[in-house]
């Protein structure tokens, strides 16, 4: 990995704002309170769990409609190492990824699965 993690953490916050800023104001108003955390990659701890180590983002914890119910706070994690060798250090296409993956997450918080995110092509 070539890649300077302060550069790529300043790239995906950057992107996040951005994407947030984008949202519908109803949208943007719930994603705002929903922590964004940054990984190099999953850890040991997570791919014992089964998680592959080229993840490029996750979504833990209740969805939007359950968060009440669950003493679990949710949060999306990207995991930032793996976004930027998909993008193969390109920085537009990073940022790309982190938008899509950043979408991915938030379409699961949402109640969303997989068929969900692929119908709105955020695979």
């Amino acid at each position: 990995m070539t890649s300077n993690w302060s550069k790529l953490t300043a790239m995906a916050a950057d992107e996040v704002e951005a994407t947030l800023a984008r949202l519908p104001a109803p949208l943007r108003e719930k994603a705002i309170r929903l922590p964004i955390t940054f990984e190099r990659i999953p850890n040991a701890g997570l791919q014992a769990d089964g998680l592959a180590p080229d993840t490029l983002g996750l979504f833990v914890g209740p969805d939007f409609a359950d968060e009440e119910a669950v003493p679990m706070p949710p949060q999306i994690i990207l995991f930032l190492e793996n976004l930027w060798d998909v993008a193969e250090g390109d920085a537009d296409i990073f940022r790309e990824e982190v938008e899509t993956t950043l979408l991915h997450e938030l379409g699961h918080y949402l109640g969303l699965d997989e068929g969900d995110l692929m119908d709105r092509g955020l695979d």
